[in-house]
């Protein structure tokens, strides 16, 4: 069976929170065996791929573009897909979780498109929370208060499933 492949989704103007959060992630899945998708650019992405590279970890960047010029560093492969933000139901399609860090416009689309996939676990830390009609929390996504509690609990949602 294939490693576990997790995508981390955040925005691309990142905190350095939101950098610092993505960066131990990506270092866990790493160690933890799992592959780690994202999109290959900047910020949340570049973090993620940097902890998870400096681990050894395999990082699949998946592009909304053709441009080489514009992927990060420590990718291990790259999708180039020329479609633009589509590409993020490619990220979350190919994905056994999803981590949000952070939140942005195109984060909320990544949220969006696995909660309306409906059986990938979604993990949250520091990002967008779904309210109902009633502003009350819609339990869409585990919300993580650590980078370790966000791998566990995607890591063993997968497990379960």
């Amino acid at each position: 069976m294939p490693p576990i492949q997790v995508a981390v989704c955040g925005p691309r103007h990142a905190t350095d929170i939101e950098a610092t959060n993505a960066r131990k992630i990506g270092r866990l899945l790493a160690e933890a065996g799992a592959t780690v998708l994202c999109g290959g650019g900047t910020g949340v992405m570049a973090a993620v791929a940097e902890g998870a590279s400096s681990a050894g970890g395999l990082v699949i960047g998946v592009r909304p573009d053709t441009d080489p010029d514009r992927t990060c560093e420590g990718l291990s492969v790259v999708l180039y897909t020329n479609m633009g933000e589509a590409r993020n139901a490619i990220l979350v399609w190919s994905a056994d979780a999803v981590i949000i860090v952070g939140g942005s416009w195109g984060t909320l689309s990544e949220l969006a498109l696995a909660n309306r996939r409906g059986n990938v676990p979604i993990v949250s830390i520091g990002g967008w929370q779904i309210l109902d009609s009633d502003g009350k929390p819609v339990d869409s996504a585990v919300v993580a208060s650590t980078p370790r509690a966000a791998v566990e609990a995607a890591l063993s949602a997968v497990q379960r499933r």
